[in-house]
């Protein structure tokens, strides 16, 4: 049986995801192997919010050239 991948978690839910797993390990109550399971899900939140800002900066540029081109037209 292929287990199927969990959908993302929003990048809101990324982030308080992490934040705990970071008080967590700071903590330092955690057997090891808890420590490495957490360290790796903590790197896919982490990677999973850096996708989304690169996303959202991405969307960004879009619209910042979008609306130059657009306000380049109406000086003209």
């Amino acid at each position: 049986m292929v287990k199927k991948a969990a959908p993302a978690p929003s990048f809101e839910n990324a982030v308080a995801e992490l934040e705990q797993i970071v008080h967590d390990m700071e903590n330092g109550q955690m057997p090891l192997d808890q420590a490495l399971a957490a360290y790796q899900r903590g790197t896919q939140l982490l990677r999973s919010c850096q996708d989304a800002l690169n996303r959202a900066e991405q969307t960004i540029r879009t619209l910042e050239a979008e609306a130059s081109g657009t306000s380049d037209e109406a000086q003209s």
